[in-house]
């Protein structure tokens, strides 16, 4: 049975007749919409204390402070705002009554400009008591907006931010529907890239969970979270740096995943156009490489996610088969140089793909999008059959040859060089089965980190009368 999706306007008036919900809608920017749903929907004077449009940065900053970044699109205004507006409730209201559930919506959008230069996008946040004795709670997102019309995107702000605090209220237990309702409505009008979900009454709450829902789910192509599992923007973090980024299955990530990293980054800070103290790196992980039998196991996808974590790596979690998809999105956060680091049988794998379903020549516009000039691939080698197989040893079909030297002579395709050879015969599918058996010596095959992870927690099927759980 198909679920039932409520109009925003519906879920506007269930939170207006709820008496129990009550609070503040603080908007900055082009985010003028969210409480003019809740108004026009009637009843709202049982939901709303009051609303705050701050649209002058001046007036903005006299109430919440200045911003030194000079940016006001931002998370950290977002929560400048979601402090202040809770601060004067809890001082104005809270000693009133112990029954209600307060909440602040807040959001700082910039949305399209008439020049067509800026796409639009924006920071949006509930703080919000599922308790009314209880302490509050953040839902934080990051949006991009889709439409190509100002009236149109400020709409669509107005219908998400509604959904928002619907989902707070009535979807808090079935998290990956609180996650598919925000965009009830406005589906492939916005893009939901970076979400967060904290407090106490999700103590127990993984945010990589929802990350997995925003790609699963088709809000997001491309989202991204810290070692310690908390999700995070690109715009905080990458914008004007060069970024290596490092794709794999990592199931689990072993001494060679670890050699990858090291060493594929420590050749793309070498290079003379990298700043090496600004440079990132950071591991990517795909839906697809997810998938087995068409379905999706969020026990494997947190034991893959929480193995890079014990590594200190960031990760993204992308829906990018195609690497050209990952680049369009990185575009927005101006990447001064982008590395692509794969595996070389997996280089010879995709391009054998491109070159069977593109003998009219598409292939040729196909890598010609992905090799630019900020754009370097990188290629660690493997092992076969007894021989070293690199960069430049790889098979290609007798049909490119010609594109395949001009890439290593342009230096576009470089092969990773200061690996370890000595390493390569460790698989990840064969530690898999030593580590389900606890046999052989998988220990010595996985950075230190990871295996301590899994002999902690039982992962990637280490025997759980064997794991050193504490309880």
């Amino acid at each position: 049975m198909d679920k039932q999706i409520l109009h925003p306007d519906q879920k506007a008036l269930n939170i207006n007749l709820d008496n129990s919900i009550y609070g503040t809608f603080a908007e900055i920017g082009a985010g003028q919409e969210v409480a003019r749903n809740f108004f026009k929907v009637g009843a709202a004077a049982g939901t709303i204390a009051k609303t705050m449009s701050a649209y002058d940065k001046t007036y903005s900053d006299a109430i919440y402070g200045e911003e030194p970044s000079g940016r006001y699109v931002c998370e950290t205004r977002l929560y400048k705002m979601l402090d202040h507006e809770f601060g004067l409730l809890e001082e104005r209201l809270l000693h009133t009554t112990n029954t209600t559930k307060f909440f602040v919506f807040a959001d700082t959008v910039r949305a399209i400009n008439y020049q067509k230069t800026i796409k639009g996008n924006g920071w949006l946040g509930v703080r919000f008591q599922l308790d009314p004795q209880g302490k509050p709670n953040d839902l934080i997102l990051h949006v991009k907006l889709k439409d190509r019309d100002n009236l149109l995107q400020q709409e669509a702000i107005g219908l998400l931010g509604t959904n928002m605090l619907y989902a707070c209220y009535f979807l808090h237990d079935n998290l990956e529907a609180f996650v598919e309702s925000l965009v009830d409505g406005i589906q492939g009008r916005v893009e939901v890239d970076m979400i967060r979900l904290s407090g106490p009454d999700f103590e127990n709450l993984d945010n990589r969970l929802l990350a997995l829902y925003l790609v699963k789910n088709g809000l997001t192509e491309v989202t991204m979270f810290d070692p310690s599992g908390k999700c995070i923007h690109a715009s905080e973090f990458l914008y004007k740096k060069p970024l290596v980024v490092v794709r794999g299955h990592y199931k689990p990530p072993t001494l060679v995943s670890q050699d990858v990293f090291e060493s594929s980054f420590n050749q793309f800070v070498s290079e003379p156009d990298v700043e090496e103290k600004k440079a990132r790196v950071v591991a990517e992980l795909t839906l697809e490489n997810l998938l087995e039998n068409d379905e999706i196991s969020e026990q494997d996808f947190l034991e893959r996610a929480k193995a890079l974590g014990a590594m200190n790596y960031i990760t993204i979690f992308s829906n990018c088969s195609h690497h050209q998809r990952l680049i369009n999105y990185l575009a927005d956060y101006k990447i001064t140089k982008l590395g692509l680091v794969i595996g070389v049988l997996e280089l010879e794998e995709l391009i054998q793909s491109h070159f069977q379903h593109n003998r009219d020549g598409e292939l040729l516009v196909a890598f010609g999008k992905l090799f630019t000039r900020n754009i370097t691939v990188y290629v660690y080698p493997a092992m076969r059959d007894g021989e070293l197989v690199t960069a430049s040893s790889m098979k290609v079909p007798d049909g490119i040859e010609f594109l395949h030297k001009y890439l290593l002579e342009s230096e576009q395709l470089k092969a990773v060089s200061g690996f370890n050879q000595g390493q390569l015969d460790i698989y990840s599918y064969h530690v898999r089965k030593e580590i389900k058996s606890d046999s052989g010596n998988w220990q010595q095959k996985l950075p230190a980190a990871v295996t301590r992870l899994i002999e902690a927690e039982g992962l990637f099927g280490y025997p759980k009368n064997n794991s050193h759980i504490e309880v």
